[in-house]
């Protein structure tokens, strides 16, 4: 059996509320209302996609993910604009983006490489960490993005790294947490 995984971080309750309202303000650049805006209650921080993977390579991702990240310190994630960021083809995201990192690209490299050991195949030459708040089609869609966007200045701690499981509901996608690793405390 296969499922659809992916690795984020989560984000706090008053993250997710002000990102909720932001995306409120953002709907009125959607004016031919293409936009498939998401539940905040499922706003997550994704920092790599597995796609399709085996229920036996779950067992190898998290004894994997916990080997390299067993030293791996928690950090502060800025999050700091929005965008329109086309993710292929056929899929095109409104997301807010975390301030490239040190940090946050080391996590995310470390994870790419949790997924190339498993055996996973990664194509993520145009891939950015991100938290997704609307989708739409990649190609043919007549959202225009704003000359400028609506301010965002906020602060996340990664804590932790999940792997989700995805699955289509009918309101959008399902995610259920299959591992949780905590990375060290900063302190």
């Amino acid at each position: 059996m296969k499922i659809r995984a992916f690795f984020a971080l989560t984000l706090p309750d008053s993250v997710v509320r002000w990102l909720a309202d932001h995306a409120d303000t953002l709907c009125a650049f959607d004016q031919q209302v293409e936009v498939d805006w998401v539940d905040s209650e499922t706003y997550h921080l994704t920092l790599c996609f597995l796609g399709e993977i085996s229920l036996e390579q779950v067992d190898q991702v998290e004894a994997l993910a916990k080997a390299r990240l067993k030293d791996f310190t928690s950090f502060q994630v800025k999050i700091q604009a929005t965008d329109y960021y086309r993710v292929s083809k056929k899929l095109a995201l409104v997301a807010a983006m975390p301030q490239t990192s040190d940090e946050i690209m080391s996590l995310h490299d470390v994870m790419m490489g949790v997924a190339t050991d498993a055996g996973i195949p990664q194509d993520d030459d145009d891939f950015k960490p991100h938290i997704t708040l609307g989708r739409l089609p990649g190609k043919k869609n007549g959202f225009k993005p704003p000359e400028e966007w609506p301010e965002v200045d906020l602060i996340s701690l990664a804590d932790s790294v999940i792997l989700f499981q995805s699955k289509p509901g009918e309101r959008g996608s399902i995610y259920t947490p299959l591992f949780e690793i905590p990375l060290q405390d900063l302190a």
